[in-house]
């Protein structure tokens, strides 16, 4: 097994992308990236903890490559923000690709590269790379909160702008 980290916003929004896929053997919710040791939400939602809300996802690589991992990973995000994603404003929406080791890192900036060559957005990619950093479980409340809340998650993720931003530019893909 291996992990992958990726923020891309609000966290609850992109556990259901990746949630119940061949080779995907868990999804946690947390933060990662900040200076504070054990970040609580309230915390992080300050915007001061230097913490981006991240999935770190448990995958078989054999059955769900990281390349997939990171195709996936693009069609969630405006990796052209760097001011959050949709409605979610603050350095702790940002979106960036947390890597484990040097095959990641230089998948990760492959991927980046090619997105950025291929014209898909007028506006740079802006999504960070960067090494991965201590991780830290969100708290249980937000653990498979599209189940627990679902109702609450629907229409927050309505409002949010992000499948409309996925319809008008990943649909098809």
């Amino acid at each position: 097994m291996e992990k992958a980290i990726f923020a891309g916003g609000c966290f609850w929004c992109m556990v259901t992308p990746f949630d119940e896929l061949p080779g995907i053997e868990g999804i946690i919710s947390g933060y990662s990236g900040g200076q504070v040791e054990n970040p609580t939400y309230e915390e992080l939602k300050t915007g001061t903890t230097g913490h981006y809300e991240v999935v770190e996802i448990t995958f078989d690589p054999q059955v769900f490559a990281y390349e997939r991992l990171l195709e996936l990973y693009w069609q969630q995000i405006d990796p052209t923000d760097d001011g959050g994603q949709f409605h979610d404003r603050g350095s702790q929406y940002r979106t960036a690709i947390f890597y484990h080791n040097e095959t990641q890192h230089q998948l990760a900036l492959e991927s980046k590269e090619r997105l950025s060559a291929s014209g898909k957005f007028k506006k740079p990619i802006v999504t960070e790379i960067l090494p991965t950093q201590t991780f830290y479980p969100a708290e249980e409340y937000h653990q498979d909160y599209h189940k627990k809340n679902e109702k609450h998650y629907k229409e927050d993720r309505e409002k949010s702008g992000r499948d409309e931003f996925i319809s008008q530019n990943w649909t098809g893909k």
